[in-house]
């Protein structure tokens, strides 16, 4: 495996285990919230519960002590109303006896009445003043009787407004609690939901900057790869031009043996050739002409021959300067290609590494606009949720005080019309000894 793929491999497991390290972080988070919202409930629960507790010793209390000021209340009433009634008596019988003087005064002063006459007027007397004391002791007793049960009556009024505005305390003390409790559950949301977005961010961030930094190095890696290539080319193609280059003087030199041995063979044809003209002319010719034809063909054959050799020196020399041209021409050549061909590879590399970070730098901004929207979509949730909480929580408030207010209304409505039925009438403006008047 090369180095570049180990290096992608090692790359992707980087983003693996970040990534699996920031899921893990928020399942932390998110274990973490769970928890501290189910201890809020429980919390609310647990106060909730302490709440009815204390309102309903506090109701108890209320209750022994509305029972409690309605004995010292009944036993002032009739202490009052005893005391009243001695006084009364006491003033009965002082009035008696001065009423039974006075007609014993009256009496004596006329000596002529029979002593029987006066028995009976006394006797009379007596009867009528005992009649009357009856008459307005029952009175007396009768009225204290009616101011007795009144008073009760009114004592059991002010009770029951007492119970009303006990109750109706309770309920808004309970309900406050309630809406403490709510405010303070959404407050913890909505701390929570900044928590989670703040560590969405943060996380998003990092997995970007390190795909960043790994895409720069990978970046880095393929540039330095490409230049080492890029280099191994053109010293591959140094070293071909330097062997061509040492090799050229032997190729020249086979092409020069090449062009020597076909000189050679074209030497020995003519040779050939010359001979069968000479034997042909011997043969033609006179004896006593043989010695000049021979010189002459001689001289022909050597003119031949020599402009055949220059012919051949200059073939040797043209071809040696062409094959060093076309090698000079043919190595330019190829360097101008490989560096064309290098310069097109590092435009086609560059433009791909500027299309990868573009495609990069358009993923994050994908990916962070879509944060943004997830995290925009949750909060519109939390408000509306907590806007839906608040409304039923207002609802339930106005729907309990209406059924609280509509229950006692309709019990001091039966406790009046009880009262009126019994002959009371107002009984709200009565008033009664307080405990430090006994």
């Amino acid at each position: 495996m090369s180095g570049y793929k180990r290096m992608r491999r090692q790359h992707q497991k980087q983003l693996i285990a970040l990534e699996n390290r920031l899921k893990a972080e928020m399942d932390e988070l998110r274990l973490r919230l769970q928890k501290e919202v189910e201890t809020h409930a429980n919390n609310t629960y647990i106060e909730l519960e302490r709440l009815a507790k204390r309102h309903a010793v506090h109701t108890d209390k209320e209750i022994k002590a509305a029972t409690a000021e309605e004995k010292r209340i009944q036993q002032q009433i009739i202490a009052q109303q005893k005391k009243e009634l001695t006084t009364f008596l006491d003033n009965q019988k002082r009035e008696y006896r001065l009423c039974k003087e006075k007609i014993k005064e009256e009496m004596n002063e006329d000596p002529s009445t029979p002593k029987e006459e006066k028995q009976e007027r006394l006797s009379r007397h007596k009867e009528t003043v005992q009649r009357s004391q009856a008459d307005d002791e029952a009175h007396l007793l009768d009225q204290q009787r009616l101011v007795y049960d009144r008073s009760c009556r009114a004592m059991k009024r002010r009770t029951l407004v007492r119970r009303h505005e006990f109750e109706q305390e309770q309920m808004r003390e309970e309900l406050n609690k309630k809406k403490t409790q709510k405010e303070m559950e959404q407050a913890l949301m909505i701390r929570q939901d900044e928590s989670t977005q703040e560590l969405e961010r943060r996380q998003l961030q990092t997995l970007q900057r390190l795909r960043v930094e790994l895409i720069r190095l990978q970046h880095q890696t393929e540039l330095e790869n490409q230049e080492e290539y890029n280099g191994r080319r053109q010293r591959e193609l140094h070293r071909k031009h330097a062997l061509e280059q040492r090799q050229q003087p032997r190729n020249l030199k086979m092409l020069e043996m090449q062009i020597k041995k076909q000189f050679q063979d074209t030497c020995k044809v003519q040779t050939k050739q010359y001979k069968s003209l000479r034997n042909h002319q011997l043969e033609v010719s006179p004896k006593s002409e043989h010695k000049a034809i021979l010189k002459s063909l001689k001289e022909e054959q050597t003119r031949k021959l020599a402009v055949l050799a220059e012919q051949y020196e200059q073939s040797i020399n043209e071809m040696m300067a062409s094959q060093a041209m076309r090698l000079e021409e043919e190595q330019q050549g190829e360097c101008q290609a490989l560096k064309q061909q290098l310069q097109q590879e590092m435009e086609l590399l560059d433009a791909y590494q500027n299309k990868t970070k573009a495609q990069t730098e358009a993923q994050h901004e994908r990916e962070l606009q879509k944060l943004e929207q997830e995290v925009s979509l949750r909060r519109a949730h939390l408000e509306q949720k907590i806007e839906e909480e608040l409304a039923s929580l207002q609802k339930e408030r106005t729907e309990r005080i209406k059924h609280l207010f509509e229950r006692q209304e309709r019990e001091m409505d039966a406790f009046e019309a009880e009262s009126a039925k019994l002959g009371f009438g107002s009984l709200g403006s009565l008033d009664f000894p307080k405990e430090d008047d006994r």
